[in-house]
């Protein structure tokens, strides 16, 4: 059985979650304060049908959050009409400019609401690392600091395994390439096995720890492969429920389907551009101050120095630090670029 740590950070504006196995980050959980509840995966709500789809083969429907509606395939046995009120539950959180994807669970009545919340991420780590105790304060921040920047990273690099591991998301699927580097005075061939298994194993980790979906293409080291034997690390490093696998073409590419869940990491941290827009910011300059507040113990206040946006955007989430945290406006840093110092 894997050694599994669990790290909690609550900083005001963002509870935060990580999980480790043997050593390595898995998952990523994040809920933040203005997080629609009705879009929550594993949420059940009453909906109303708003347009019916029928080239797309579905229908979307009001959750009573807004737009974008979420999203409900149908089945040609069944019938909807518009107006008509569902009860569904929410089986993958929104992504790029789509809405929620809905199950149907069967007829409701009356207006848009929520029947039963979806799991918190209290509910979600009881699942996941049952009967692990949660490392917090400094340490847990830490940690999800370092969870972050590699869940944010396209290449990974195992020196231990001669591994170079490159996974990137596009609109279409998620490509993962896996190379390695040759050591001297190694059988060539089983280090290139070696490779491609433990490629399958830190390529579905790193797609657990963005918390992608979808068509997945893996171009394994070499070809001619024994398709049997991929296919049982591939099962073994993609295991869960809804998982579709394809087999080993000629060229050497697996290729398989990965059900979609929590909303991807780097649209709940960056923007479209790929920066971390306001939000984001202020709930990190707030973070920084809450580190600096549990590693310094001495110093009577701290402050976080800031672009005035920023300022203006943290200042209800610092106050909820206790007196000792500040935030101040200073139109000489740069967004982004905030300063944790005791004030002279």
């Amino acid at each position: 059985m894997s050694a599994i740590e669990v790290f909690l950070d609550e900083t005001p504006g963002e509870t935060r979650a990580v999980i480790a196995r043997d050593g390595r980050w898995d998952r990523i959980l994040i809920e933040r304060d203005d997080d629609r509840p009705e879009h929550r995966l594993g949420a059940r709500l009453v909906g109303r049908v708003a347009d019916l789809v029928p080239g797309a083969g579905g229908a979307f429907v009001d959750l009573g959050a807004g737009e974008p509606f979420g999203f409900l395939a149908v089945g040609k046995a069944a019938v909807l009409a518009q107006g008509q009120a569902v009860e569904v539950e929410v089986t993958a959180e929104p992504r790029g400019d789509k809405g929620p994807t809905l199950r149907r669970l069967g007829p409701a009545e009356g207006d848009p609401r929520i029947l039963v919340p979806g799991p918190s991420i209290a509910d979600r780590l009881a699942v996941l690392a049952p009967d692990v105790p949660p490392v917090t304060g400094a340490e847990a921040i830490r940690a999800v600091w370092e969870a972050e920047e590699e869940a944010l990273a396209a290449a990974q690099a195992f020196p231990e395994q001669g591994l170079d591991l490159s996974v990137e998301r596009t609109r279409a699927l998620i490509a993962v390439d896996i190379d390695h580097t040759a050591a001297p005075g190694r059988d060539a061939r089983r280090a290139r096995r070696e490779a491609n298994r433990h490629g399958l194993d830190q390529g579905a980790r790193l797609i657990r720890l963005k918390a992608w979906g979808g068509l997945l293409a893996i171009d394994l080291i070499g070809v001619g492969h024994d398709g049997e034997e991929i296919g049982r690390w591939a099962r073994a490093a993609f295991d869960g429920p809804g998982v579709a696998f394809g087999p080993v073409n000629r060229f050497g590419v697996l290729q398989l389907s990965l059900p979609w869940g929590s909303r991807p990491i780097e649209e709940r941290l960056l923007g479209a551009d790929g920066r971390r827009p306001l939000t984001t910011r202020a709930i990190d300059l707030t973070r920084r101050l809450r580190h600096a507040l549990l590693t310094d113990t001495a110093s009577p206040r701290l402050q976080a120095r800031c672009a005035p946006e920023e300022a203006e955007a943290a200042a209800p989430l610092v106050a909820r630090l206790g007196p000792r945290a500040a935030v101040t406006a200073d139109p000489t840093v740069r967004p982004g670029k905030a300063v944790v110092e005791a004030p002279r």
